[in-house]
């Protein structure tokens, strides 16, 4: 079979409920990486909490974070990691009209670093719940442009932050809320979705469109599953993504439903072990 890139979304997808990679599922990843196949990250996840991740799979291949806007090589020097960045302005902006606006937590991030007004508990894993001094988000500590901006926001007050970006900002910068029950509102370069890392990730190993097969569950999958050769929803995705996907996995991200499929699509040779969660 030829070379595929394979395009792994993280949560919903790669990872199981408990937000962990279950052995069968690291054995799958890779044995189609000793195959010859390119396996990648493709997350809305910043660097910080997705490396573990990478690490724990034992890839060497470049990694897509916050929907696209972060290419990279982890733990390599890469000369064709790229960053699409926002604007400092932006975010003291936000922080400064952040009362009016019903914004509770500013969260700014590059590649290594995270600033956020305050640590919050409401959302451990993705938002900071502890800060050092100079990772409070203010005009003295955020000397860069930041890659992302995400804003925790009072239940109902969405619409009101994003007329105020879209009337400033609208030019190159795009909202985006997360689905489920999070109040979580992430703003992104315009037009940098997780596909544009996917097909610059394809590029750099000569892999055509059709030999791209991308996963994924969520609203932030959508482009790139529609534009792979192969999109794959899970089981457990959201309509919509199913409805721009050409399959859909037989089992959930809960049951190895990742695993299974790639197993099947690719006829890998994998060993049979105690599912736990690593």
């Amino acid at each position: 079979m030829n070379q595929h890139l394979i395009a792994l979304d993280l949560d919903g997808t790669t990872l199981n409920n408990q937000a962990a990679l279950t052995t069968a599922t690291i054995q799958t990843l890779r044995a189609a990486a000793n195959a010859g196949h390119i396996v990648s990250i493709i997350t809305g996840r910043p660097y910080r909490i997705a490396r573990h991740i990478y690490d724990q799979i034992g890839i060497k291949t470049p990694m897509v974070n916050f929907n696209g806007a972060l290419t990279h090589i982890p733990h390599e020097a890469w000369d064709k990691e790229y960053a699409v960045e926002l604007t400092r302005e932006l975010a003291l902006d936000l922080l400064d009209h952040r009362q009016e606006l019903g914004i509770k937590t500013i969260t700014v991030e590059d590649k290594f670093h995270v600033w956020a007004n305050h640590p919050t508990k409401d959302l451990p894993e993705f938002l900071p719940d502890h800060l050092t001094k100079d990772q409070l988000l203010n005009g003295h500590n955020l000397t860069t442009d930041p890659i992302a901006l995400t804003i925790e926001y009072r239940s109902g007050e969405e619409g009101k932050i994003i007329q105020a970006v879209n009337e400033k900002y609208g030019d190159f910068v795009e909202p985006r809320v997360w689905g489920g029950s999070y109040n979580i509102l992430e703003l992104i370069h315009r037009g940098t979705h997780k596909e544009s890392g996917m097909f610059y990730i394809a590029k750099q190993f000569n892999i055509a469109r059709q030999n791209i097969i991308a996963f994924g569950d969520e609203h932030n999958d959508l482009e790139m599953l529609d534009a792979a050769g192969r999109g794959v929803a899970m089981k457990n995705a959201i309509p919509a993504i199913k409805d721009v996907a050409d399959d859909v996995t037989s089992v959930d991200n809960d049951h190895n439903g990742l695993a299974k499929y790639l197993q099947d699509y690719f006829k890998l040779s994998v060993p049979t072990s105690h599912e736990q969660a690593v």
